[in-house]
């Protein structure tokens, strides 16, 4: 049982903390939110990654009277039960706020009864949330469809470089390649700080939250998956090589992972279900200092570090991303959206005399193959285009074009 007082405290403690904190990077996102009548708005990404600072830069667009804020992982507010939230509702009541900022709700059990009841009172609620007893991803499923949600990521490159204060081009590139996103390290440079969030992720995220008896194993496949980005890979053939007793297994830490936001697999395009679900699919890591730091390579491939990038650049925006492989040819990613093919990309560290042919014949054939109205090849830093049946291609720096949206 909660006193009164103690919420009060809580409340107006962090309400002042909260305003001093005067140096936050504006987020991308920021300007794709809207926090909607009759539906929670849920942030959902993995942990450090800025849900509550995110949280905080929508809270300054609110009018400051109608805003309650509470972040429930506070050590005052442990005991704090399903019935305490009428104390809380008694301090909305009173202080006649109308916005409601939830920061880790999920730590309450039966949280979401509560959230239902604001809703139907009219009340705009937000949530954000990445305690092991929920993953932030599945807080919605706590909502039986009144929730829509914004997935958050690491810093992009646009982010990184207003946070670095640095300057779009080759040099940053390459530097942003190497430290990520995840606003913590990049203030440290500490690698504990992405050593610590791995194991978190694992252990309490993943092992916790779904019984996972067999630790070790789970362990060898995510640091595996973390050394292996942009290459394919499948259950069947990781069972082998990593000892593990089934291939069921396998699929359902691949799942984890996915949920815990810790890595990406991408399907083979095809038109067909059954010819996804038997192709391997390519991993990527949800950052690549993470992937610098945790990584038992002791060789980065710099090219599939630069697809890693890609491919997280393009996520931010669609939720459907393929590659093509087909005709002997191979194509990083085919990009849909609305049941449509927005473009084909291709990404080379640099283009040269021994793979030009190569990766411009598999880009040649995605575009046939798939009738697409254009083609795309990315590199470190080449600039050039080309014509193929009519179809315009260009070669630009990945640095260009992750910054094509601000020009």
């Amino acid at each position: 049982m909660i006193r009164e007082q103690t919420l009060l405290q809580v409340i107006d403690y962090q309400m002042i903390i909260n305003s001093k904190r005067e140096f936050l990077v504006e987020r991308e996102e920021l300007n794709k939110i809207s926090i909607p009548d009759s539906f929670a708005l849920i942030i959902s990404g993995i942990r450090r990654c800025g849900k509550s600072t995110l949280l905080l830069l929508l809270q300054k667009l609110q009018p400051e009277k109608e805003v309650l804020y509470i972040s429930f992982d506070n050590s005052k507010l442990f005991n704090f039960e399903l019935s305490d939230f009428q104390i809380l509702d008694n301090l909305i009541e009173t202080t006649n706020k109308k916005i409601l900022f939830f920061d880790e709700i999920q730590i309450i059990k039966g949280w979401e009864i509560y959230v239902r009841q604001k809703l139907d009172e009219n009340y705009k609620v937000v949530i954000t949330g990445s305690n092991a007893t929920l993953l932030s991803r599945e807080l919605g499923t706590k909502l039986t469809g009144r929730h829509l949600s914004q997935e958050l990521f690491p810093f992009s490159y646009v982010e990184f470089l207003n946070f670095s204060n640095l300057f779009s081009n080759a040099a940053s590139i390459e530097l942003y390649l190497k430290k990520g996103g995840f606003p913590e390290y990049l203030k440290t440079n500490e690698n504990e700080v992405l050593t610590n969030l791995f194991d978190d992720i694992l252990y309490r995220d993943i092992a916790v939250r779904y019984g996972v008896r067999d630790v070790h194993s789970l362990k060898k496949l995510a640091l595996f998956l973390m050394s292996n980005v942009g290459n394919l890979v499948s259950a069947s053939k990781l069972k082998q090589n990593l000892s593990v007793k089934s291939t069921a297994t396998i699929l359902e830490y691949f799942s984890y992972f996915e949920n815990s936001y810790l890595v990406f697999f991408v399907p083979i395009f095809s038109y067909s279900h059954k010819v996804q679900l038997v192709n391997p699919r390519k991993v990527y890591a949800i950052d690549l200092g993470l992937v610098d730091v945790i990584s038992t390579s002791f060789t980065n491939d710099l090219g599939h570090i630069l697809e890693n990038a890609v491919f997280l650049h393009l996520r931010r925006k669609y939720k459907e991303i393929y590659y093509f492989n087909n005709r002997n040819a191979e194509c990083d990613f085919v990009v849909v959206e609305k049941g449509m093919i927005v473009n084909v990309i291709q990404v080379c560290y640099e283009l040269n005399f021994d793979n030009k042919l190569r990766e411009m014949n598999g880009l040649n054939i995605a575009i046939d193959e798939l009738k697409a109205n254009k083609g795309t090849i990315i590199t470190l830093n080449q600039t050039d285009n080309y014509i193929y049946n009519g179809k315009k291609v260009e070669i630009v720096p990945i640095y260009s074009y992750f910054t094509l949206d601000i020009i």
